[in-house]
C-alpha cells in the first residue's frame, strides 16, 4: 500500500453500511473506519462467523479497515463509577478490531486537565493504564482523538502512561476548532504516538472553554456554536504543511475522511478524497 492511504468513516455516508462500503470503494479510497459501539457492528452483535463474513466483504471490495471507532460518549472515562463497564466494552471492541485485521480503536476519553494534580487526571490515568495494558497484550492501540486539550497537555498525559497501548488519532480540525492549537506543531509534539489520523477541516468562530464544549462542566450562559466543521480544504487546517509534517515524522498511515455535517455527505467525501490526492501528488507525498 502507498504512503498515506486514504480512508473514510463509512458512517459519514449516513446510509446502510454495505451500500456505504460500495460507495467508498467506487471513490477509489483504500480503507474504511467503522463505528462499533452499538447496533449491528457492536461486538456483542457479531458472532465469529459474522465477523469473518464482514471482513471478507470489505476485502472483496478492495478495501481494508483502518480502525474501529470505540467512542462510548458520556464524557469518556471521567466518571469512575461508570469506567469498569466502559473499559470492558472497550476491550471487546479491541478484540473485534483484531478480528477485523486492524490494530486501532479510536476514542474520546474526556478532557485531560493541564494540572496533573487534578482529580480527573488521576481518574483518566487509571482507566488508560488498564486500557493500555490490554492493548499492549494484543499489540494494538486505543487511539485518543485530539481536540479537547492541547497537544502539549496530551503528550504529558501519554508520557505518564509509559505505554504505546494508548496512542493518538490525530484530528487536525478538532485542534483548530476547539483549542486553537496548531495541527502542524501537534504532529511534531505527538510524533511518538500517532497511529491513525482523521482528515477533517473546520474553523473556530470564537474561543469557548473545552470544558464547556465537551460537557465537563455546565454553564448557565447560552451561546451559539463556537466552531464550524467545513469541507476539506476550506477551513483553517494548513493541509500542505500538515501533510508534510506527517511525512517528516515518518507517519505513512491512513488519512481517514470524517464528515459529520452537511446536506450532501457523499459529495463532500468525494471532494475530500480528490483534495487529498491532489495535495499528496503535488508535494510528492504519495510515493
Amino acid at each position: 500500500m502507498t504512503n498515506f492511504p486514504i480512508g473514510v468513516i463509512v458512517d459519514s455516508f449516513r446510509i446502510d453500511i454495505k451500500e456505504a462500503l460500495k460507495k467508498a470503494a467506487a471513490m477509489g479510497v483504500q480503507g474504511v473506519q467503522v463505528y462499533s459501539t452499538r447496533g449491528a457492528m457492536a461486538p456483542e452483535n457479531l458472532s465469529p462467523a459474522q465477523r469473518r463474513e464482514f471482513l471478507d466483504y470489505v476485502k472483496s471490495l478492495g478495501l481494508k479497515i483502518s480502525a474501529l471507532c470505540g467512542d462510548l460518549g458520556g464524557g469518556g472515562f471521567v466518571h469512575p463509577d461508570k469506567n469498569p463497564e466502559k473499559i470492558e466494552k472497550s476491550k471487546r471492541i479491541l478484540d473485534l478490531a483484531k478480528d477485523l485485521e486492524t490494530d486501532v480503536v479510536t476514542t474520546h476519553i474526556g478532557v485531560v486537565p493541564a494540572d496533573p494534580n487534578h482529580d480527573r487526571y488521576k481518574i483518566l490515568q487509571e482507566a488508560c493504564h488498564e486500557l493500555a495494558e490490554y492493548a499492549d497484550s494484543l499489540e494494538a492501540h486505543f487511539a485518543i482523538e485530539t481536540g479537547p486539550e492541547t497537544s502539549a497537555v496530551l503528550k504529558q498525559f501519554l508520557d505518564s502512561l509509559n505505554s504505546k497501548g494508548v496512542a493518538v488519532n490525530l484530528d487536525p480540525a478538532n485542534l483548530v476548532m476547539v483549542t486553537g492549537d496548531d495541527p502542524v506543531k501537534a504532529v511534531h509534539t505527538l510524533k511518538d504516538y500517532i497511529v491513525h489520523t482523521h482528515a477533517k477541516d473546520g474553523v473556530q468562530l470564537f474561543y469557548k472553554d473545552p470544558e464547556l464544549v465537551y460537557g465537563m462542566v455546565k454553564s448557565e450562559i447560552v451561546t451559539g456554536p463556537s466552531f464550524e466543521e467545513v469541507p476539506l480544504g476550506t477551513g483553517s487546517v494548513d493541509f500542505p504543511n500538515y501533510l508534510k509534517a506527517l511525512k517528516d515524522i515518518g507517519y505513512t498511515g491512513f488519512l481517514t475522511i470524517e464528515r459529520e455535517v452537511g446536506d450532501n455527505p457523499e459529495a463532500d467525501i468525494r471532494m475530500a478524497a480528490d483534495f487529498l490526492r491532489e495535495k499528496l501528488a503535488k508535494f510528492g507525498l504519495d510515493k
